[in-house]
């Protein structure tokens, strides 16, 4: 049964090399795949990892699920791949928030801005697609936030979040997207590292690869709110 795990995760990072972390990952998706079925679903953010973790996930089985969560703020570009992706992929089901917000409210509140507009679609995509456990393009060599998390997680009761590739290295997403010609969000060639919402994401060269994330607010560099918020409903709250 696959369940929360404590393994060393820094050992694990400098201890594996490209191709057994390849294999971990595989074998932790098919492990996962095997238990829950069309309960497993990919959390696609159009995002490097999210797209290395898309093309794992479809070696292991071609029927395994996904959600795209949007926003009115996402780039042009990246609203293009998304239709791509969406085009090759019709079993990617796409989630946004229309709802209301004070102007520019990521400048004044952009925890409540990401709470409304990404922390809530997740929700619904989780309760919607009845998700038993969902798999993220997570990695703990990301940046300061992401250092605490583990493969197999339970951070809500009776939904495990599963982080296959958390122990790759971000030379290692591109090594495998190159030699899989897995097509990558045209951002990236201009020169960022870590892609989010247009007024929230910035070209750096801070070796934080999430330094160019929320730069000027209290959240730089920080968390959205997916994989820190409560995601889980009951009688439509969260837990």
């Amino acid at each position: 049964m696959l369940q929360a795990i404590e393994d060393n995760i820094a050992s694990l990072v400098e201890g594996l090399n490209f191709k057994q972390k390849v294999e971990r990952s595989l074998s932790l998706i098919e492990q996962a795949y095997k238990e829950y079925g069309q309960g497993l679903v990919v959390a696609d953010s159009l995002g490097k990892d999210s797209v290395a973790v898309w093309h794992l996930a479809k070696r292991v089985s071609p029927d395994i699920r996904g959600f795209i969560v949007t926003t009115r703020f996402k780039p042009p570009e990246t609203k293009q791949f998304m239709k791509e992706e969406v085009a090759r992929y019709p079993e990617l089901k796409i989630y946004e928030n229309n709802a209301e917000i004070p102007d520019q409210l990521y400048e004044t509140d952009p925890n409540r801005c990401c709470d409304i507009l990404k922390v809530e679609p997740t929700r619904r995509a989780i309760e919607e697609m009845q998700v038993k456990c969902w798999i993220t393009g997570l990695r703990c060599t990301e940046g300061r936030t992401r250092t605490d998390f583990q493969e197999v997680e339970e951070r809500d009761e009776g939904l495990l979040k599963l982080n296959p590739i958390l122990i790759w290295y971000e030379r290692e997403i591109w090594q495998y997207l190159a030699l899989h010609k897995v097509d990558v969000n045209p951002l990236y060639i201009e020169g960022y590292r870590s892609l989010g919402c247009g007024p929230c994401t910035k070209i750096t060269t801070d070796p934080d690869e999430r330094a160019g994330r929320w730069i000027g607010t209290s959240k730089c560099g920080g968390e959205c709110g997916i994989h820190t918020r409560p995601l889980k409903l009951i009688n439509g709250a969260g837990i």
